[in-house]
């Protein structure tokens, strides 16, 4: 079985005029709701096996922080180029080709992206992700090459404002 989280970044700053979309970092608000999804995930004693995540920054920022409360090494987070500005064949592609060895993985990314992507897979309707947000689905399969909605089974759906 394999399951994959899939989480929204945390909220970014629009404050730096001079910095790339690929480069904006986190707000205040996102420092502090990235590392409460993570203390969400720990409370339900998830273990990942891969954190992967968009080259953003507030992507990445998103992605450690979450780590550190997994107690995830921080050096073991994988940076996927295809993540930024995805498609949804983008990302499925990305999912199918996970390692195998990989039972559990988490994948930050972004919206609309995202959630367009979790509905794809989910056999259960995905509401609009906001930042921070993580769905869970799980697929009776040991492939990741054989992800798909048919095989897929709907987890849950979180986001800071349930903490």
């Amino acid at each position: 079985m394999k399951t994959l989280y899939l989480m929204r970044h945390a909220k970014s700053s629009w404050s730096f005029d001079e910095l790339s979309d690929k480069q904006r970092p986190l707000n205040d608000r996102g420092r502090d709701d990235a590392p409460l999804m993570g203390e969400a995930l720990a409370k339900r004693s998830i273990r990942l096996d891969l954190l992967v995540s968009s080259p953003a920054v507030r992507a990445m920022s998103t992605a450690a922080l979450v780590a550190h409360e997994l107690e995830y090494p921080a050096d073991k987070i994988e940076v996927i180029e295809a993540i930024y500005e995805a498609t949804v064949p983008d990302l499925l592609t990305v999912v199918r080709e996970l390692p195998d060895e990989a039972e559990s993985v988490l994948l930050v990314g972004h919206n609309n992206t995202l959630t367009e992507f979790a509905n794809l897979l989910s056999p259960s309707s995905i509401p609009d992700m906001p930042t921070a947000a993580i769905v869970c689905l799980k697929f009776g399969t040991d492939q990741w090459a054989r992800v798909d909605r048919a095989n897929a089974e709907y987890y849950f759906f979180d986001k800071p404002k349930n903490q």
